[in-house]
């Protein structure tokens, strides 16, 4: 499974952008869908993650409210829209998928199979 981030960029704090990620198949409707993001010198995060077959949506506490994902089953895409940014959303952004192997190891991205490539957000205050 290859996965295709795009729709990163550079906004001013409190404007919006919507990422997007491709997955180039999808082998089972038992999937979890998640972005993650790296910011200079910090550790990876969780930031949201969808459960492919239930479009249940879970986040990060600093993003909910803000941010949004969801899925389009015929294009096997997710996006993240997000908005009200801040400078401390600045990082790259990954998005990446595993089998749905229950809630507990949602938000760990060592859990998680296969990676897009990153796209970058740099948001200026």
């Amino acid at each position: 499974v290859q996965l295709q981030a795009s729709g990163g960029g550079l906004v001013q704090a409190g404007g919006s952008l919507r990422l997007s990620c491709a997955a180039s198949e999808r082998r089972s409707r038992n999937i979890v869908m998640g972005w993650f993001r790296q910011a200079p010198g910090k550790e990876r995060e969780f930031v949201a993650a969808i459960r492919w077959s239930s479009g249940h949506t879970y986040y990060t506490d600093s993003v909910k409210g803000r941010f949004t994902m969801s899925r389009d089953n015929a294009k096997n895409t997710v996006y993240l829209q997000m908005n009200s940014l801040k400078s401390e959303d600045t990082a790259v952004y990954y998005c990446a998928s595993r089998l749905d192997r229950g809630l507990p190891t949602i938000r760990d991205g060592n859990r998680y199979d296969y990676w897009g490539q990153g796209t970058q957000l740099t948001v200026s205050s």
